[in-house]
């Protein structure tokens, strides 16, 4: 009696072990965390966080929805999930089982209807002008999200280095005046959450669907991004398929051995030979470092060859862009990732989005190397981008080196000559400095004059021009990022000045703010200078000119580079005149009679711009 006693227990006590067991089993999220109807992009797949994952199976207890597939990871804490939706469903919550040795976990799965047409994320072109916004130094509307409990760093407005305090609601705030300005385009640097060192710049994601609670909420960048299209401003979306976060879930409990490039523990640092990429002679192991490097120690590198990890990027940026309304991507560090995982990325993007707009940064100066990262690119590269636009950093080094007195205008002329490399040129987003470069007015050594003829031509000429917010009133900041991305004079509580109105901003800061606002009112108004042709000459005796034409309007730029003042040579461009009667001066507003003229004169370091009548 005894004995059946105890192998009674013994049994008991083991089957309540394997009940326990089955027990531990949980689910505890799922990303995306809902999706809609009607997507091309199929089958959906689902990243489930939880614990003692190995083994699961699911199903939903609609029979319309169907899992096609579960994908067991390496780690128990992850399963993926493959879930095809008809376009027909109705909007819900619909309850999705998962099922193990006998337990059931019930989870609640949104599937929405999507409410805005594709056609309507109207993507960026060159008849926009792009206002690029740290939000963290741009302006601080909403107090309540400087202290928040639980983060790595704490507000620290007197640092350079850290968080100053600017939010979504600051942007908000602030688009009236971004529109007054002349500006039809937001970019806003990364704003998901950041729980970093130096999280203030926001290129280190720890959560890729949760908008950081300093900047924010998910809701209040929604409403960022309706509220601007009420305004008629477009919104960018900053995305990162390089790396994220230290601080990321992914970097302590990766899903899979090979979700890295390396582990935090052993990981090699990149070489930044973009070069290598399309270089025949090129080492592979080069070109592999390249890739496969970490930007920094603190941002794990991701590795896209995962093709778990590549449908969760894909479906990431998916997500953010039905979610919001988004009308554009700037894709960061773009030559560091996998590149058939980009090409893929771009195009499930635009397979979704036709109208849509992307621009990759691609950090170099040669036009040879820019050219092959665009969609359709005439450059054996060796690889196929889908993205259609890029970062236009030969044009940006070749306005930087003349505001340095390094070169003359012929550099710039010489720059825009290899235009033939791209496949289209009007689709190359242009700038004179961004985030991550000192301010233009630092690099011409506070040089206003040169500033604002560089300003002239950046606006004048082809390409879609990017605006760097305190641009328009000549922050000059130093070579320190901290102050590259200085606080917006007037958009914290403790400024004791408003550069956001006239009486706010310095004598000298209205002249450039004026002189900005007349050059985006020229440009807005004459549609030659968003979309038309360009037609140039070579500088002549330190006067570069060129033409912008579109069927019958046509507009010239004259910049006089010379510090004197200089007579514009007509007999030199008389090519372009004929059939004019007269030229007017778009900015002073004086008109000249070109019979019997041969020249006109111009001020010394200046751009004017002329119409064709």
């Amino acid at each position: 009696m005894k004995f059946k006693s105890l192998l009674f227990i013994i049994l008991f006590t083991a089957n309540l072990f394997f009940v326990s067991s089955a027990q531990q089993f949980s689910v505890n999220k799922i990303e995306p965390p809902t999706w809609w109807t009607g997507f091309k992009w199929s089958p959906l797949q689902l990243m489930v966080y939880g614990e003692n994952l190995n083994g699961i199976t699911a199903k939903f207890e609609d029979r319309r929805l169907k899992v096609t597939a579960v994908h067991q990871a390496e780690n128990s804490d992850y399963a993926f999930i493959d879930v095809v939706i008809p376009g027909t469903l109705p909007e819900g919550n619909y309850k999705l089982f998962f099922i193990k040795e006998g337990t059931q976990i019930e989870f609640d799965y949104p599937v929405l209807k999507r409410k805005n047409s594709p056609d309507e994320h109207k993507g960026f072109t060159s008849k926009d002008v792009i206002y690029l916004i740290t939000p963290d130094r741009f302006s601080n509307g909403d107090t309540s999200n400087d202290y928040l409990n639980n983060q790595e760093e704490k507000f620290k407005p007197s640092d350079l280095d850290g968080r100053r305090g600017g939010d979504i609601t600051g942007i908000i705030n602030h688009l009236d005046y971004i529109k007054e300005l002349g500006m039809s385009a937001i970019w806003v640097t990364p704003v998901l959450e950041n729980n970093m060192w130096m999280s203030y710049h926001g290129y280190a994601a720890t959560d890729l669907y949760k908008v950081d609670p300093r900047f924010g909420s998910n809701d209040d960048y929604k409403i960022l991004v309706e509220t601007a299209h009420q305004k008629n401003i477009k919104v960018i979306y900053d995305h990162v398929s390089n790396h994220i976060g230290i601080n990321h879930l992914w970097a302590k409990n990766p899903p899979f051995s090979n979700w890295f490039n390396g582990t935090v523990e052993n990981h090699i640092s990149t070489n930044h030979n973009k070069i290598a990429i399309m270089d025949k002679h090129s080492d592979p192991v080069t070109v592999e470092i390249n890739e496969t490097g970490w930007f920094e120690n603190y941002m794990p590198d991701l590795n896209q060859r995962n093709e778990l990890l590549s449908n969760y990027l894909i479906q990431n940026t998916l997500w953010w862009i039905e979610y919001t309304g988004l009308d554009g991507v700037r894709e960061d560090t773009y030559p560091y990732a996998n590149h058939q995982h980009m090409a893929k990325w771009a195009q499930a993007i635009l397979d979704e989005y036709p109208g849509f707009n992307i621009v990759g940064e691609v950090w170099k100066g040669e036009p040879v190397f820019l050219s092959a990262y665009q969609k359709d690119s005439k450059v054996p590269a060796g690889f196929i981008s889908n993205t259609p636009a890029v970062t236009d950093f030969a044009l940006a080094d070749a306005f930087r080196r003349w505001l340095s007195g390094k070169k003359d205008l012929y550099d710039v002329y010489e720059t825009l000559v290899m235009d033939y490399l791209y496949n289209d040129p009007m689709n190359l987003v242009t700038f004179l400095d961004n985030h991550d470069v000192e301010r233009a007015l630092f690099v011409a050594d506070t040089n206003y004059a040169k500033y604002k003829t560089a300003v002239t031509m950046l606006l004048t000429i082809r390409g879609i021009p990017q605006i760097y917010y305190g641009t328009e009133i000549g922050v000059i900041g130093s070579n320190s990022h901290g102050t590259i991305r200085s606080a917006f004079p007037g958009g914290f509580p403790d400024d004791k000045r408003k550069a956001f109105t006239d009486d706010g901003r310095t004598v000298k800061e209205n002249d450039i703010f004026y002189h900005l606002k007349k050059i985006l009112e020229i440009r807005n108004k004459y549609e030659c200078l968003q979309t038309g042709k360009l037609i140039h000459f070579p500088p002549r005796a330190g006067v570069y000119y060129y033409f912008r034409q579109q069927q019958n309007e046509k507009i010239m730029v004259a910049v006089n580079e010379n510090r004197t003042e200089t007579k514009l040579d007509l007999s030199y461009i008389k090519t372009q005149l004929t059939g004019y009667s007269s030229i007017k001066n778009l900015v002073s507003g004086k008109k000249y009679f070109l019979d019997g003229r041969d020249s006109i004169k111009i001020s010394g370091v200046q751009a004017d711009i002329f119409l064709l009548e």
